[in-house]
C-alpha cells in the first residue's frame, strides 16, 4: 500500500513538473540597468569674527580668496553628471551689513556664474538659498567647466561697532548635491 502511495505521488509529481509554466530567463537585464546616484560633499566654509572684521577700513573687503575647484574636469565626470543643487547658508551675528560673492571661474579666469548674497546685520534670520543647476536651473555646462571660485566677503557697515552676541562673527557654508548617470 505504501509503494503505490509513493509511486501515484511520484507520478503526479512527474506530471506537475513536466507541464509546470516557466519563464524563459533574460540575462540581458544589466543592459536595461540604470544608475544615477546623488553625491553630497561640502564645498565653502568661510568664517570671519567682528574683531577681524574691523580692521580692514570702512566699505573694505575683509576676505577675498581664489582656490582650485575641479571635481567635474575629468570628462568621464563631466559627461555624466545630469544635475546639481548647491546650498549656501549664511549666519551673521555680526553688527555688521555685509556682502558675500561666490564666482565660478573658467579655466582661462572668465567668470561664468556669480552668486551674490547681502546680508544684514545681527539680529539676522539665517539665510538659505538652493542653486539649482540643470533642468529648470542654470546650465549644467557651469558646473562642468568651473576650474576655480573666487570667494569674496566685503564689509557695508562702519569698522567701529560691535555686536552684543557673545561670539560675533560671520559664517558661509556651502555644499552641494549632485546626481550623475553612471550606466
Amino acid at each position: 500500500m505504501k509503494g503505490l502511495l509513493f509511486r501515484c505521488i511520484m507520478a503526479f509529481t512527474l506530471v506537475l513538473t513536466t507541464f509546470s509554466c516557466s519563464e524563459e530567463q533574460d540575462f540581458n537585464q544589466f543592459d536595461d540597468l540604470s544608475i544615477i546616484p546623488t553625491v553630497a560633499s561640502s564645498i565653502l566654509l568661510v568664517e570671519s569674527d567682528e574683531e577681524f572684521i574691523n580692521t580692514v577700513s570702512t566699505f573694505g573687503a575683509f576676505y577675498s580668496q581664489t582656490f582650485n575647484f575641479d571635481p567635474f574636469n575629468e570628462q568621464f565626470v563631466a559627461e555624466r553628471l545630469l544635475e546639481g543643487v548647491i546650498q549656501y547658508e549664511i549666519e551673521n551675528t555680526t553688527s555688521k551689513e555685509l556682502n558675500f560673492s561666490v564666482e565660478f571661474l573658467s579655466e582661462q579666469g572668465d567668470a561664468l556664474a556669480i552668486d551674490t548674497f547681502n546680508i544684514e546685520p545681527d539680529p539676522a534670520p539665517l539665510v538659505t538659498l538652493d542653486v539649482v543647476y540643470g533642468p529648470g536651473g542654470r546650465n549644467i555646462d557651469i558646473l562642468r567647466n568651473t576650474s576655480a571660485l573666487r570667494v569674496t566677503a566685503q564689509n557695508l557697515g562702519d569698522d567701529t561697532s560691535t555686536s552684543t552676541s557673545p561670539d560675533p562673527k560671520v559664517t558661509l557654508r556651502s555644499s552641494g548635491d549632485f546626481l550623475f548617470r553612471l550606466k
